[in-house]
């Protein structure tokens, strides 16, 4: 069955899903998860919601960006932001571009249209 989504199984035979394989990010050869970096990321006390897609780059073939948006009464500059995320995420995998924003684009259900993100790349 191939349903677009990635997961593992781990030594109980229990199966967790990790992400669907059209947000998986290849930079510099290495798969990256987009679910992780946003899961990350919304631990941070000042963001209200992340999305974190690819974004094409000569050198690694796909860059992390991440749209964020940030909590009401709450002024935080990209670059700080991209500091926390270094200390919380491995070395290749933090963002190296963080774009705050108002708003995300979103369905009726509530979830974020990363089609949206990475076509009109905000």
């Amino acid at each position: 069955m191939h349903s677009g989504d990635v997961a593992y199984r781990d030594k109980d035979g229990f199966y967790f899903i990790v992400d669907r394989t059209k947000d998986m990010i290849i930079r510099g050869g290495m798969n990256v998860y987009s679910r992780e970096f946003e899961e990350v990321l919304m631990k941070n006390p000042a963001i209200s919601l992340a999305a974190v897609i690819g974004i094409p780059d000569e050198k690694l073939g796909e860059e992390i960006k991440a749209f964020v948006v940030l909590k009401e009464a709450v002024n935080v500059e990209p670059d700080i932001l991209i500091s926390w995320a270094k200390e919380n995420l491995a070395v290749y995998k933090y963002p190296r571009i963080i774009e705050i924003v108002k708003e995300l684009p979103l369905s009726a259900t509530g979830k974020v249209l990363k089609k949206e993100l990475r076509k009109n790349k905000l």
